[in-house]
C-alpha cells in the first residue's frame, strides 16, 4: 500500500494540470445529435464512449446526479518538464459542511517562508485525453436531452477516474449549468476551473475494480457541492498561490464564501461560521453580511 499512498499524494497535487484539456470544450459547437430521453442518458453516454473512443465505463443516474466511473491503470507519471511554482502558504484541506441552516467553514492556512518548488508528478496525458473525451460525450448527450427545462434533469455529473492498479481515484463534480456557461463563453476558463469540485481518495477496494463495485452512487445535494467548491477555491487561492504573502487570510476566505454562494444564488442558510484552525480565530456572519461580501 506504500506505493498507493505516495501516488495518491502525487495525484492530489497534479489534478490542476487536468483543467486545460477541459477548457477546449468552450470552443466546441452545439451538438446536432438527435435528442435523448432522460432515461436514455446512461446508456447513450456508455455506448458512445465505447463506440467512438473505445472507453469502457460504468454509468449511473441517481436522482439529478449522473455518475461516470472510468477504470484505468497507472494514471500518474513523472513529468518530463516539472512545473515550477512558488510556495507562500502551507494549506491543509479541512472539510466544510452545512448543519441545518449553518454553513461551517474550516481552514488551515499558514504563511511560510517563500520557496520555489517543482511539481514532479502529473496525470498521464492519455488520462487527460480520456477524461476530455468523456466530457465531450456528456456534453453532447446532456445538451440534446428532451425536456431541457425539466426541473428533474441532471444538475450534477461526477467523473470518477480510478487507478485500479494502485488503489486510488480522482473524483470531479461538475454543475451542468457551469458546463453550458463555459461552452458558450459566458464564464472564463479560470472561473470554470474554480467551479469544479475535485478530490482524491485511496482504498484497497479500488484495486482491480473494473465494474465500480466499491462505488456508492447518490444524489449529490447542492449544499455538499457548495461546501466542496469553497474548500477547493481556498486550496487554489493559497496553493497556486493567487494572493500576496501578506494578505489577510480570513478576509480572503470570506471573499471565497461570498463569491461561491452568490454564484449559485444560494440563500438557504442563516449564518456562516468561519474557523481559522491555524490561528484559532472564529467569525460568525449572518446571511446579509455573507452575500454582500467583505467591505473594502
Amino acid at each position: 500500500m506504500t506505493r498507493s499512498k505516495l501516488s495518491s499524494k502525487s495525484l492530489a497535487k497534479a489534478v490542476l494540470k487536468l483543467i486545460p484539456f477541459i477548457f477546449f470544450l468552450s470552443a466546441c459547437t452545439s451538438s446536432t445529435t438527435p435528442s435523448f430521453l432522460k432515461e436514455d442518458i446512461s446508456k447513450a453516454v456508455k455506448d458512445i464512449c465505447k463506440k467512438e473512443y473505445g472507453l469502457d465505463i460504468v454509468t449511473n443516474l441517481t436522482g439529478r446526479t449522473f455518475w461516470v466511473y472510468m477504470p484505468l491503470e497507472n494514471i500518474v507519471v513523472k513529468s518530463p518538464e516539472p512545473e515550477k511554482y512558488v510556495e507562500r502558504f502551507l494549506v491543509e484541506d479541512r472539510k466544510n459542511q452545512f448543519d441545518e441552516r449553518v454553513l461551517r467553514i474550516n481552514y488551515m492556512v499558514k504563511p511560510v517562508p517563500e520557496i520555489e518548488r517543482q511539481q514532479e508528478m502529473t496525470l498521464d496525458k492519455s488520462v487527460n485525453k480520456k477524461i476530455f473525451n468523456v466530457l465531450q460525450v456528456i456534453r453532447r448527450v446532456l445538451f440534446s436531452t428532451d425536456n431541457k427545462q425539466d426541473k428533474n434533469n441532471p444538475m450534477f455529473f461526477c467523473i470518477v477516474t480510478a487507478d485500479i492498479a494502485n488503489g486510488f481515484e480522482l473524483r470531479q463534480v461538475f454543475h451542468c449549468l457551469d458546463l453550458k456557461k463555459i461552452s458558450y463563453g459566458f464564464i472564463s476558463q479560470t472561473e470554470y476551473q474554480h467551479r469544479i469540485v475535485q478530490n482524491t481518495q485511496i482504498s484497497g477496494q479500488i484495486i482491480g475494480d473494473r465494474d465500480g463495485k466499491h462505488m456508492v452512487y447518490y444524489d449529490i445535494p447542492l449544499e455538499e457541492f457548495l461546501a466542496g467548491q469553497i474548500q477547493g477555491r481556498i486550496r487554489m487561492k493559497f496553493q497556486k498561490p493567487e494572493v500576496d504573502k501578506n494578505v489577510d487570510i480570513d478576509r480572503e476566505v470570506a471573499k471565497v464564501v461570498s463569491l461561491t454562494l452568490n454564484t449559485y444564488a444560494f440563500k438557504d442558510f442563516s449564518i456562516v461560521e468561519m474557523s481559522n484552525l491555524a490561528s484559532g480565530a472564529k467569525m460568525i456572519l449572518n446571511q446579509t453580511a455573507v452575500l454582500s461580501g467583505p467591505k473594502e
